[in-house]
């Protein structure tokens, strides 16, 4: 008998949203608890974020290190963004950030995992494609400002990302997440296990898109 998460939702009486940013907000809910009681939640309010694992034909993943100030570390990641348009669909927003990103597309996607990043303070959804048959794209490269301008980008053998993630010198939850489900995918059954992962545009209850 598997287990699975189900959707349920707990009774609100009284909602604010003291704050209110450029991409996200923060809500406070009272919520009603199963013995009656009501207690106050605050939570980052997320539009949700895609993310991809690239694959080349090698066995490398494409990674590249950003500056992020929240934790004062610049950390390895995989290409990833926001879904900045209500509805998108997560695959081309996907392909976007692979392009904008990396400079690279790819013929072959798939779901590799959906994730809640940090779901006791933020209703963040991510979804972490796996990317294969990557070749760079012709052209000038996206404009990049911010933290991206001091973007590095590499392409690393998934086993020593692996073990870089065990030995706790990976953090990116992200890259955490991506390189060990692809690990256990491939040993699920080689590439057969990569073919069986969802395909690009199963469906994400966490995030509903159009087609």
């Amino acid at each position: 008998m598997g287990i699975r998460d189900t959707a349920e939702e707990w009774q609100v009486t009284a909602t604010t949203t003291p704050f209110v940013g450029n991409k996200t907000s923060v809500r406070t809910d009272d919520v009603v608890m199963p013995d009656g009681s009501t207690v106050t939640r605050d939570y980052q309010v997320h539009p949700g974020s895609v993310a991809v694992l690239a694959l080349d034909d090698q066995g490398r993943v494409l990674v590249l290190s950003q500056y992020r100030h929240p934790v004062r570390q610049k950390l390895w990641e995989i290409p990833a963004g926001l879904l900045d348009i209500p509805g998108e669909n997560p695959l081309h927003a996907a392909q976007r950030e692979l392009y904008e990103e990396a400079h690279v597309k790819a013929e072959d996607w798939r779901v590799l995992t959906d994730v809640y990043t940090t779901p006791g303070g933020c209703d963040e959804a991510v979804r972490i494609f796996l990317a294969r048959e990557i070749s760079e794209v012709e052209g000038e490269r996206f404009a990049v400002e911010h933290e991206e301008l001091d973007m590095e980008l590499a392409r690393v053998p998934l086993a020593e990302l692996v073990r870089g993630v065990l030995a706790g010198e990976l953090h990116n939850n992200c890259l955490v997440v991506g390189v060990l489900s692809l690990s256990a995918a491939l040993s699920a059954g080689g590439g057969a296990g990569l073919d069986a992962l969802r395909p690009a545009d199963a469906p994400w209850p966490a995030r509903p898109f159009e087609a």
